[in-house]
Order: C-alpha cells, then sequence, then structure tokens
C-alpha cells in the first residue's frame, strides 16, 4: 500500500467521522431494542390484566342477564 495515500485528507478527517457515526448509531439501536423489549414485557402483563377484567365483565353480564330474566 502506498503511504502517500494513508496520507489524504479521506483517511485522517472522513473516514474516522463516518467510523464514529456509524458506531454512534450502532449504539443507539442496540440501546432502543433494550427499552422496546422492556416496553414489550410490560404490555404482556397489561394484556393479562385486561384479558382478566374481560372475563369478570362477562362474568358480570351473565349474572345480569340471569337476573333481568328473573324480574
Amino acid at each position: 500500500m502506498n503511504p502517500t495515500l494513508l496520507q489524504q485528507p479521506f483517511f485522517q478527517v472522513t473516514l474516522p467521522i463516518v467510523i464514529a457515526m456509524v458506531a454512534t448509531v450502532w449504539a443507539l439501536i442496540s440501546t432502543n431494542n433494550r427499552r422496546l423489549d422492556d416496553i414489550r414485557g410490560d404490555l404482556k402483563g397489561v394484556s393479562q390484566r385486561l384479558d382478566r377484567i374481560d372475563e369478570t365483565l362477562k362474568t358480570y353480564g351473565q349474572k345480569i342477564a340471569v337476573l333481568e330474566d328473573r324480574s
């Protein structure tokens, strides 16, 4: 490899900046993926609670229907 080639502004200025930008983007993406996993876990808990509430509402609806039939 030609030693004067490494003295070009592209290799001394541009390439380190591009590498730093790529590393930054990679770090941000990996951090956001972990946060999305946390949010996904929270949503599973909320979904389970909503399923229980839905079952309770169905039970109450059935009880109300029985009471309406009696009167």
